[in-house]
């Protein structure tokens, strides 16, 4: 037996082959674009991610010896991936991490709306949701909605591409729209949000049970494989890397270090009572349901970084921070750097990043540490606001490669850290999820009991793990100190983007 993954990111496209025994035979990548043509507007051509998907199967199905006996399929979740009747694009993907409907957001959080909305649902709803992002068009483009006739996410986009079919996974539709519990449409969030006009654009949602569909239409010519082949719709991307990496059971743990930074915990039922935190997501395991702390700003902070510092790879970073002893010599990072703000393990569209007690004394690397560090207190401020007390914590994602990084990690969240042994660990859950779809595994239990990889474990110290302690609570101190200026921030953000779209600013522009 013969799979092919996908895996399709923010900004790569990764198709990975697998044997019957769960061995990688051929690996392909393609990196695709996400244009920012406005302040806070973040997009992506969506046939041009469907040709990074063609060339990516087309490559890794060229260097197979055997048939493939069914495609799996995983990708970014959220966001508006708009079609046509005949499922065709009716402009670019707005994504996940889009913050265009932040006055939106900013008047459902002050009317009471999300609070109301989080029992329903349990997902607090961010910048970069369908309701959020569907309100907006609504409002500054509705020839968009007339144009369009279902709201799709990446994978339901590439899943039609494939099969035809327009179709949504649980996960993916498990926020903003879906009761929890019911895992059905819920009229009444549709009433609350002021949207029951966008109820015709909603998908139809697809179970466990119902994953598959033939690959069919023009799709098999383009990728080169024969009609039919099985077509598996895994859960989105978050939700397939914590099946990847191992968790299967309630009560296991894992966090991505990739462009977003996501701890998650598989529990048994939605947790939708208290503080409205945080996302609880279909988890592809019948009932159970993933209790996902997604942040808006994760690797790209590192990327960032490495720009400012002038490093020419996130490991010369990692080597950087390493240099620093703990705690950075006094300095402490918020790493809120999204423009859409942050929403895990708190929601506030206004949250920006700030580096707090810098001075001359200062150096290169006890910057790299501080952003190290308070990548870091998020895993645990999120792993905290999750509940729960998992007995290790799985790793994954390119953050993991870096050992300074899972020690770090182990230290300050008092944890055993695993890192896996896959490099494409979506893919992997994608693949494990295509074996029980097709009926070549009983469950994702067995699935994962079978093909999951976890290699060295790091273990808290605990000198340095009472030192966190201490640098934690100076860090929540930090952030309930800050934020009382983000709205002041916001103010000035805005007083500049008029200044610079002023018409004197424009007539200098014209003449450089």
């Amino acid at each position: 037996m013969t799979s092919i993954s996908v895996d399709a990111g923010t900004t790569m496209i990764k198709a990975v082959a697998y044997a019957d025994d769960g061995t990688e035979v051929a690996v392909a990548r393609q990196a695709t674009s996400v244009t920012r043509p406005r302040p806070g507007w973040v997009e992506q051509d969506m046939d041009e991610v469907w040709q990074a998907v063609v060339a990516t199967v087309r490559g890794v199905a060229a260097r197979l010896d055997a048939p493939v006996d069914f495609i799996s399929i995983t990708a970014q979740g959220d966001g508006a991936w708009l079609v046509d009747r005949d499922g065709n694009p009716t402009g670019p993907a707005i994504l996940w991490n889009d913050g265009r409907g932040v006055d939106i957001l900013t008047r459902w959080t002050d009317d009471g709306v999300l609070e109301r909305a989080f029992p329903i649902n349990g997902n607090l709803t961010s910048s970069g949701m369908p309701n959020v992002i569907l309100s907006w068009l609504h409002d500054h483009d509705p020839q968009r909605l007339l144009d369009s006739s279902v709201s799709l996410t990446c994978g339901g986009w590439i899943f039609a591409r494939m099969t035809g079919e327009l179709a949504m996974d649980e996960s993916d539709a498990s926020a903003p729209f879906m009761d929890i519990r019911t895992r059905r449409y819920s009229p009444e969030l549709l009433k609350l949000y002021g949207m029951e006009w966008a109820g015709r654009l909603l998908p139809e949602i697809r179970d466990d049970t119902r994953r598959v569909a033939p690959l069919a239409g023009a799709a098999p010519s383009t990728l080169g494989l024969p009609v039919g082949v099985p077509v598996v719709m895994a859960p989105y991307d978050i939700a397939s890397t914590a099946i990847g990496v191992g968790v299967a059971r309630p009560g296991q743990a894992c966090t991505i270090l990739g462009t977003t930074i996501c701890p998650e915990i598989l529990i048994d039922a939605a947790q939708s009572t208290g503080t409205a935190a945080g996302l609880n997501i279909a988890s592809g395991h019948g009932s159970r349901v993933l209790r996902s702390f997604p942040t808006l700003s994760g690797g790209e902070v590192i990327t960032w970084t490495c720009a400012m510092l002038g490093l020419g790879t996130p490991e010369s970073f990692m080597d950087l921070a390493a240099a620093s002893g703990p705690g950075a010599a006094g300095l402490l990072f918020l790493p809120y750097f999204s423009p859409a703000g942050e929403r895990a393990p708190f929601l506030d569209p206004q949250a920006r990043g700030m580096f707090a007690g810098l001075s001359f004394e200062h150096s290169r690397a006890h910057v790299a540490r501080a952003v190290l560090e308070g990548l870091t207190f998020v895993i645990r401020d999120c792993l905290q606001a999750a509940g729960g007390k998992p007995a290790e914590l799985m790793v994954c994602g390119g953050g993991a490669a870096s050992s300074t990084w899972l020690q770090l990690i182990a230290d300050i969240t008092r944890l055993p850290v695993r890192r896996s042994e896959d490099t494409e660990v979506g893919a992997r859950g994608a693949f494990l999820t295509g074996l029980v779809a097709t009926g070549s595994m009983p469950g994702i239990e067995e699935a994962a009991a079978a093909h999951v990889r976890l290699g060295k474990t790091y273990l808290p110290e605990a000198k340095a793990s009472a030192f966190y302690d201490g640098l934690f609570a100076d860090f929540l101190a930090m952030r309930e100190s800050s934020s009382r200026s983000w709205g002041r921030l916001a103010r000035m953000r805005h007083r500049a983007q008029d200044f610079q779209g002023s018409p004197a600013m424009s007539m200098e522009a014209a003449h450089e």
